[in-house]
């Protein structure tokens, strides 16, 4: 096994020097697995591009407001304070600029559009949620807080070796101004940036809570065993908005295990007790083999079949506000 070369530290009971899940523990997937994927694979069409209309924001706002940018991507404003989970804000969601998955519909906050961003939710490494060029551009004009689970700070100071680059293991808080909290929240995934660095760096979500509200940010994550959300409900209080994942979910063989799709969403908005969920990562970049609006008419089917009004829980386009 390589050397760790992201993070060294004392085993724990999801560290033996990779970090690993636990709800319940997965075995990784293999080039066969890619293979098996990739030769029986019938990938839906999408469309060239969707047009969006982007939101110019607020500089600051005393409530709760979360506007969606596009995939995992949203600026979450709350108690003052100008918060942005996974920012990616380039054309690829790829380590490449000439290759990869391309965007097809652009950013729903532009970036020059973009208030001051005060701190950055990270959730992990992979290349559709930790982009090297958007951080550089957000260290360079605002200079944020960027917090991430443990190991990702390497990753991040290698790309921009001036970024404020905070880590903590899963259930790890951050004080920020004005009386908000982040706190790190398990996740049922994986981490990697090629080939021999698998599971080297943590992965997970954030719940932000402060007196204005709260809000879950999932990050990626399978649903496994069901038990990490009843448990960050029990450790943390029912938010006030869930913002969870609801696309790159096909083929559920080979994806279950990392991604939720849309009736574990609702599922999981249930078992957290959220006021209000908003469907993130899907529509944005095809990474799956599903049509793009496939996890949205999915959504719809499963609020019905749970009796959850629709209301509650919207599949998000780029450029929508939410407020709280």
């Amino acid at each position: 096994m390589p050397r760790n070369r992201y993070y060294s530290g004392p085993e724990s009971d999801h560290f033996d020097g990779r970090f690993f899940n636990t709800a319940p523990p997965i075995a990784d997937k293999g080039l066969r697995d890619i293979w098996r994927w990739r030769r029986t694979s019938t990938p839906s069409r999408w469309p060239d591009a969707v047009p969006v209309a982007p939101a110019v924001p607020e500089a600051r706002c005393k409530g709760l407001r979360i506007t969606i940018v596009g995939h995992a991507c949203v600026l979450i404003q709350l108690g003052g304070l100008n918060l942005v989970t996974d920012p990616l804000w380039s054309e690829r969601a790829s380590p490449f600029s000439f290759a990869g998955p391309r965007r097809i519909c652009p950013p729903g906050i532009a970036f020059d559009d973009l208030p001051r961003i005060d701190a950055v939710l990270l959730s992990h490494n992979h290349y559709d949620h930790l982009d090297k060029a958007s951080l550089r551009r957000l260290v360079e004009r605002d200079d944020p807080r960027i917090l991430t689970p443990l190991g990702n700070d390497t990753i991040v100071k290698q790309a921009v070796p001036r970024a404020r680059v905070e880590t903590g293991d899963w259930w790890d808080g951050f004080a920020l101004d004005d009386g908000v909290e982040a706190t790190i929240v398990p996740a049922q995934h994986w981490s990697a940036r090629g080939p021999r660095d698998r599971r080297m760096a943590l992965w997970g979500g954030f719940y932000v809570r402060s007196a204005q509200g709260s809000a879950y940010f999932a990050g990626d994550t399978g649903y496994g065993d069901g038990s990490i959300f009843p448990a960050i409900r029990e450790r943390l209080g029912t938010p006030d908005a869930a913002l969870l994942p609801i696309g790159a979910y096909a083929p559920r063989w080979f994806m279950a295990d990392q991604h939720i799709d849309p009736d574990e969403a609702v599922r999981i908005m249930q078992a957290l007790g959220a006021r209000r969920a908003i469907g993130i990562h899907w529509g944005v970049f095809q990474l799956t083999d599903e049509g793009r609006d496939d996890p949205a008419q999915l959504l719809a089917r499963a609020l019905a079949e749970r009796g959850v009004p629709p209301e509650r829980f919207a599949a998000a386009e780029s450029g929508e506000v939410f407020d709280f």
